[in-house]
C-alpha cells in the first residue's frame, strides 16, 4: 500500500509528517463534524504537529484536500489512516487510488495508508465502554454520550 518508499521512511511520526484521517463522509454534517472532533482529539493525544481530517466521499475536505494541506503544513510524508473498522473495498481500492491521485500533484512526497482498525483489543474495550455507558444512560445514572445527545437513540425499545 506505500508508495514512493523513500529514505524519510522510519519507525514513528515525525515533525515533518503529515497523517491524514480519512473516513466515509456522510451527508449529515454532524456526522461529518465528528470527524473533525476526533482529529482534534488524535492531535492533541499524539502531539503530532500535521493532522487533517479526510472524506472519502460525499463531503470536504477530500483526501486530496487534506493532502495538499498537509504538504502547506510542511510534510514531506503523508500518512492516510482509514479511520474503518475492516478492510473492505474503500481500503482495497477507493482510498488508495484517491491518495495516489492527490500525490501526483505533489511529486517526491511519499505516502503510506495504514490499516484499518481491524481486529484490535483495544477496541473491546471501546465497545464494552459504549455498552455501559448506554446501559448506564438507560437506568437514569449517567447522560446521553455526545453521540446520542438530542437523538433519542440511547432508549430502550
Amino acid at each position: 500500500m506505500a508508495s514512493s518508499i523513500s529514505s524519510n521512511v522510519g519507525i514513528g511520526v515525525g515533525d515533518k509528517d503529515g497523517v491524514i484521517i480519512v473516513d466515509h463522509g456522510s451527508r449529515r454534517k454532524e456526522s461529518n463534524l465528528m470527524l473533525n472532533e476526533f482529529v482534534n482529539m488524535f492531535r492533541d493525544k499524539t502531539g503530532y504537529k500535521i493532522v487533517e481530517p479526510a472524506h472519502m466521499e460525499l463531503a470536504e475536505p477530500s483526501i486530496r484536500d487534506a493532502f495538499s494541506l498537509c504538504i502547506q503544513k510542511g510534510a514531506n510524508r503523508v500518512i492516510v489512516s482509514p479511520f474503518f473498522l475492516f478492510p473492505g473495498r474503500h481500503w482495497h481500492q477507493d482510498i488508495p487510488s484517491l491518495t495516489a491521485e492527490a500525490a501526483k500533484d505533489h511529486p517526491g512526497v511519499s505516502y503510506i495508508i495504514t490499516a484499518p482498525l481491524g481486529l484490535h483489543e483495544k477496541l473491546v474495550d471501546v465497545v464494552n465502554d459504549r455498552i455501559n455507558h448506554c446501559l448506564s444512560h438507560v437506568a437514569g445514572d449517567a447522560d446521553a454520550c455526545a453521540v446520542c445527545a438530542g437523538t433519542d437513540k440511547c432508549r430502550l425499545n
